[in-house]
């Protein structure tokens, strides 16, 4: 695109245009104030395009030292707090509770441990939210890690962006809640799921091509559907944790036509059977932090928050506290009401056995599982929401080939661009044809995200330090992004600890996950030497970027090809 593009500048009622996205509410914001004062001073070394509007000059910069500028999405701020509290609590409960927790009681082994890794889960995730609220604040953005480490870690140039969207891309899908979704409605329909695999993956498939034709061409109703589906859920686990507080209070045992009533059982019992092995028990916390995972959900969005910083200091807290009694509560539910041996065997389907002992076989078996499938769908709605959104930041990066096309907000308003690099590695990895490919999805996408939480919490400590003129409206717990930074090396390090008598051969199929897992962020490392380093230097060039505004008003970085020049000679 050549030489000046058509602008329209700001309104002079004091609203702002979607093109170049300043939001007149932060002016008064201590970094945007001095980042005008400080343009020239960047440390990116990026190009920018002048845009002339009419008798106004205007300069639409996507220099990584604005990203400390808030800036307001071409759709607009349309996510008030209830929404944001939802676009988390929606992500966080999602098929992780009424999925995991058979399998995390099979290996850990007994009730005791199973509800300590919850609990802990809870503290460790708040570790990371805090490191998530204190960037998110001073960098109220959207984009999430992917801003946090680009500002952060911005030599050697482009690396940082290259992971980020590597990971995103190839990793950033959304299947597992897929497969719960097709395995409950099975389930309602009185059919076994292992036996009919073929179905699970077209319901599956089914929900993911639904859900990106519903956000990438009605923006609107799929918030509308998503918050409602929310609401849903969370009334769905409420019931349950009073169909808990029943059983307890009344004295209440299910029983089914071949089980005698069951006993409580005592403070020794629960303990029993515990496996006290760090391997087993950080897979374990791997499938805990996914059913936790996504209080930063908001943090990938926060261009459509209507004022970020106060939204997200409250909003994303709130729905740690609320997941964490839910979660708990659940979990004594279903210890209250399904036998341990039962648990151990259920797979992903403990929630419908819970149902189906409490209520009997309509209600338990149709009625509640079906509920369970929505919930899962509700969480497919609001991941896809936010990832879609990454994966359009990540285009207006640069990262992407054709990086106006899946920038671009056209022709429905919505990211349309960003949902189908989405739906294509979900949909790839949902038609995949193993047995336990739940748990295998579970533990590849929590293993690499363990090196971004190290990079970010690293980072966090780093910025402190060099960076103390920074605006930072919440400030983390130290001592608690060390305790996120030692627990990260060590759950980095726990799959290639041998177990007892495990042989070579065992040992390396159980850490498949981590082997697939740190692959993809050594490929994106390869592709960035190649991108960046080694084409350059046969070449002859050097990388820069250049601002380009596209007709929808999206404002995106391009990289460019510039003749590399000559060295000086000494007179």
């Amino acid at each position: 695109m050549a030489g000046t593009l058509t602008l329209h500048p700001p309104s002079l009622d004091g609203e702002t245009t979607p093109l170049l996205g300043s939001d007149s509410s932060f002016s008064s914001h201590p970094s945007q104030r001095r980042h005008r004062r400080q343009k020239s001073a960047s440390s990116s070394g990026s190009s920018s395009t002048t845009l002339h509007t009419g008798h106004v000059v205007s300069t639409a910069r996507r220099d990584i030292e604005d990203d400390v500028l808030p800036e307001t999405a071409v759709l607009g701020r349309t996510l008030g707090w209830r929404s944001a509290f939802i676009l988390i609590i929606s992500r966080v409960i999602g098929s992780g509770i009424f999925a995991t927790p058979g399998a995390i009681v099979s290996s850990v082994g007994s009730i005791g441990l199973s509800l300590t890794l919850w609990v802990a889960g809870a503290i460790i995730s708040w570790f990371g939210l805090a490191v998530g609220l204190e960037y998110g604040c001073m960098l109220p953005r959207s984009g999430g890690d992917k801003v946090y480490l680009e500002f952060t870690y911005r030599r050697p140039r482009f690396l940082a962006s290259t992971i980020v969207a590597v990971h995103a891309v190839v990793l950033g899908f959304t299947a597992s809640n897929c497969i719960v979704f097709g395995e409950y409605v099975l389930f309602a329909l009185g059919k076994h799921a292992s036996e009919h695999r073929v179905e699970v993956r077209v319901l599956a498939v089914t929900l993911m091509t639904l859900i990106t034709i519903v956000h990438g061409c009605f923006l609107r109703t799929g918030i509308f559907i998503q918050n409602l589906l929310g609401w849903i859920k969370i009334g769905l686990v409420v019931f349950m944790t009073l169909a808990s507080a029943v059983v307890v209070l009344a004295g209440y045992r299910p029983t089914t036509p071949t089980e005698t009533t069951r006993v409580l059982p005592s403070w020794d019992d629960i303990w029993e059977g515990s496996v006290w092995n760090w391997g087993i028990i950080s897979t374990a916390l791997f499938k805990v932090f996914y059913s936790y995972s996504g209080l930063q959900n908001v943090n990938n969005v926060l261009n459509e928050v209507r004022d970020p910083v106060k939204t997200l200091k409250s909003a994303a807290p709130a729905a740690l506290f609320t997941a964490c009694l839910l979660y708990f509560l659940v979990n004594v539910a279903y210890f209250l009401i399904v036998p341990l041996d039962e648990i151990k065997k259920s797979g992903e389907l403990i929630a419908a056995l819970f149902f189906q002992r409490l209520l009997g076989e309509t209600a338990g078996r149709i009625l509640l599982p079906l509920a369970v499938a929505i919930s899962a769908a509700g969480n497919v709605m609001v991941v896809t929401f936010a990832l879609a959104r990454l994966n359009q930041e990540i285009a207006r990066q640069g990262q992407l080939p054709y990086g106006y096309l899946w920038s671009s907000s056209q022709p429905f308003g919505a990211p349309l661009g960003g949902l189908i690099i989405h739906y294509i590695p979900s949909v790839a990895v949902i038609c995949v044809p193993a047995k336990n490919i739940y748990s295998f999805i579970l533990d590849v996408e929590g293993y690499p995200g363990q090196f971004f939480v190290l990079a970010t919490s690293l980072g966090l400590i780093w910025l402190r330090k060099k960076r103390p003129d920074l605006h930072r409206p919440y400030k983390a717990f130290l001592p608690a992004v060390w305790a996120r930074i030692v627990l990260s090396l060590a759950m980095i390090a726990a799959p290639f600890i041998p177990r007892v008598g495990e042989s070579r051969g065992d040992h390396l199929f159980r850490v498949s996950y981590a082997l697939v897992g740190t692959s993809v962020l050594v490929f994106a490392f390869l592709y960035w030497l190649v991108l960046v380093v080694v084409l350059p230097r046969l070449g002859g060039y050097t990388l820069d970027e250049a601002t380009e505004v596209l007709q929808d008003g999206t404002v995106i970085t391009k990289l460019v090809r510039l003749p590399r020049r000559a060295p000086e000679r000494s007179s």
